[in-house]
């Protein structure tokens, strides 16, 4: 949770290029309830870098919502099974490997 880049996804470990992905989503840094439980440098720091696949699959099952309140975390981020699943799907990928939305699912339920 820093704000230097790392080399590789603090999910799947690929060396990959990274997107800041924000704990707390920025939409509801406003918001009352999240305001009374976090400072505004917790929310600001509270950052995890991971490549652009496993961003898109957090916030493809997460809501913004519950991603504030119960995955703020990255150990509660891998706490969730489908996104658990897909992160040790993905890690046997090549780096640059990019999965069409749904059919990373199909093949691994074929297993």
């Amino acid at each position: 949770m820093s704000g230097r880049a790392p080399e590789r996804c603090e999910l799947c470990g690929r060396p990959e290029r990274l997107t800041r992905h924000h704990l707390i989503p920025r939409t509801l840094h406003r918001n009352r309830r999240v305001r009374r439980h976090w400072s505004r440098e917790a929310l600001t720091r509270a950052i995890l870098w991971v490549c652009r696949p496993c961003h898109d699959q957090i916030h493809q099952l997460i809501p913004e919502k519950q991603l504030a309140e119960h995955y703020h975390t990255r150990e509660a981020l891998l706490a969730h099974a489908e996104l658990r699943r897909f992160v040790e799907w993905i890690r046997s990928r090549p780096p640059g490997f990019r999965p069409r939305s749904r059919s990373w699912k199909q093949r691994l339920n074929r297993r």
